[in-house]
């Protein structure tokens, strides 16, 4: 019951519609295609914040969730440019200095009378310390 002249898309009545399978077919492929190639671009702040530091990467992660959630795209090039920046490293040193300073601390002697005190000690009258032992100072 068909005319000849339909083009080769229309299905005859009771056969398969392969152009619709091959449409959704590619629509799924697309669909897929298109949202990983999203997902990777969005991630890209925080595959270069990876290298750096810990909070940094952090940081950077929690704005690109942020941007992911809020559709803000400020976050994301905040996460962005926040990756492309190295922070300096404050904790190394001053750690190193922490535990320099504790090192030289449990070495020393306990602290003994400085010359200037043994000099003024000298220097004070006998009945200065009955005085203080009385707490008239």
């Amino acid at each position: 019951m068909t005319p000849h002249h339909l083009p080769f898309y229309i299905a005859k009545p009771g056969e398969t519609v392969v152009l619709m399978i091959v449409m959704g077919v590619f629509l799924v492929l697309a669909v897929l295609g298109i949202g990983n190639v999203y997902l990777r671009l969005h991630s890209l702040p925080e595959r270069m914040a990876h290298k750096g530091q810990k909070l940094q990467f952090e940081i950077v992660a929690v704005l690109g969730l942020l941007s992911l959630f809020t559709h803000i795209h400020l976050f994301w090039i905040a996460g962005l440019l926040l990756a492309l920046v190295d922070l300096p490293d404050f904790t190394t040193p001053l750690s190193s200095i922490a535990g320099s300073v504790e090192r030289i601390a449990d070495n020393e002697d306990p602290p003994t009378m400085s010359m200037e005190r043994a000099a003024l000690a000298a220097s004070k009258p006998a009945s200065a310390p009955a005085k203080e032992a009385r707490g008239h100072v």
